[in-house]
């Protein structure tokens, strides 16, 4: 016997009224919702795909201030839309930004489509996002439904239903569709995230905070609304071992190379490395991966730490070493790796764990230079005057005897 169909639930009218009046009152000043440009709306909803609000602020900032319309983000290189993008992760957002910035640059003219086909037609866009810009920029009236807005929704409608389910999801959009407004549905749309966000939170929902309590099937029929969704449980993330060297050459220049255009962190740049193979120690590892990676051998591997840096779906511990290249210079350089001196890094796009073993190195470097007694750069300074000279023999300060 087939289980009866589910019942989609008739939201009361009065509810979008209510929580947009809260919205009025209560939103968040975030720079994105300082106008409905386009543009603007479109690279925050990229960036709040898997970015925390707080967390997503300084990134959007500093990326519209360094690409404040699509043509100028469309004339960038993408080394320059990387290293902007930088500490954000995901970088293959990034890569689509740029791609579907030229796109609309070259064959639109810089202008955005404002419909939601149009939109979904652009590479990179998705149902989300294409209602999101179409409703808060362009006034068309339909439901934006993220991860906040499904799970507010399934709240109102005690959807006991694994929202992963497509058919749970389009029962979710309808009940919405019903009531979000003709007129400012983006608004609508941002004060269901909004709700989400900040009161209807994933455990221990605010309930008496919510304007629209009244219309919450979950607080009216469960002691604990906040078991709405169901979670199916997040499974543990595998830890992947993996060791780098940081190459010092001529020129305390350090050896660095670029990730493929696709996979995992495109485009980057990074240190000599890799995984570290089963029962096989990290040393012996950097040293393997050095040589397969670019043909060099390196003498003493010094330790420079152990960083780690979670991933959405693994977890990288990076064993890095630091060693010293004596041959000639420009030995190892092609295409897509070079020397670089530390202030040329800086200004590439790289990982954060690359940004936290560049940390370690230069921690390391400065303990030489104080064990040393003297700086790189720095020149000796003059005895006082009428100081007796030292003996030869004795240690200068700051060096071991």
């Amino acid at each position: 016997m087939r289980p009866a169909p589910a019942i989609v639930v008739a939201l009361p009218p009065a509810l979008a009224p209510a929580l947009v009046h809260w919205y009025r009152g209560h939103r968040r000043a975030l720079p994105w919702r300082a106008d409905r440009d386009p543009y603007r709306v479109w690279v925050a909803e990229v960036l709040l795909q898997q970015t925390r609000v707080a967390q997503a602020v300084p990134y959007f900032e500093r990326f519209v201030s360094s690409f404040p319309t699509v043509d100028a983000l469309a004339r960038a290189s993408l080394s320059r839309v990387l290293k902007a993008w930088q500490g954000a992760g995901y970088y293959a957002r990034a890569h689509r930004l740029h791609a579907t910035a030229r796109l609309i640059a070259k064959e639109r003219g810089g202008r955005f489509p404002s419909t939601v086909d149009e939109l979904e037609s652009l590479p990179g866009v998705g149902p989300y996002i294409a209602r999101a810009i179409a409703s808060i920029a362009f006034g068309r009236p339909c439901v934006a439904l993220e991860a906040n807005g499904i799970r507010v929704a399934a709240r109102w409608t005690r959807e006991e239903g694994d929202v992963r389910d497509p058919a749970v999801r389009a029962r979710l959009e309808n009940a919405l569709a019903s009531i979000v407004p003709n007129r400012n549905p983006g608004t609508f749309n941002e004060a269901v995230m909004e709700l989400g966000e900040t009161v209807c939170v994933p455990t221990r929902p605010n309930c008496p905070a919510c304007p629209v309590a009244f219309a919450c099937r979950a607080l009216r029929e469960l002691d604990d609304p906040g078991r709405i969704p169901v979670s199916s449980g997040r499974k543990r993330r595998p830890t992947v071992r993996a060791a780098i060297v940081v190459l010092t050459g001529p020129g305390d220049r350090w050896l660095v190379q670029r990730r493929a255009a696709s996979g995992l962190l495109p485009g980057l740049w990074e240190f000599p490395g890799g995984r570290i193979e089963r029962h096989e120690l990290p040393e012996a590892a950097a040293r393997r991966e050095l040589r397969e990676e670019t043909g060099l051998e390196v003498g003493d591997l010094v330790p420079l730490g152990v960083v780690r840096h979670a991933y959405s779906h693994f977890v990288v511990e990076l064993h890095a070493f630091a060693g010293r290249y004596r041959g000639r210079p420009g030995t190892g350089s092609r295409a897509g790796r070079r020397w670089v001196t530390p202030s040329e890094l800086a200004r590439l796009p790289v990982p954060k764990a690359t940004e936290k073993v560049v940390a370690l190195a230069r921690i390391r470097e400065d303990t030489a230079c104080r064990g040393s007694g003297s700086r790189r750069g720095r020149r000796r300074a003059s005895p006082p005057r009428g100081a007796r000279p030292r003996s030869r023999r004795a240690p200068r300060r700051g060096t071991r005897a």
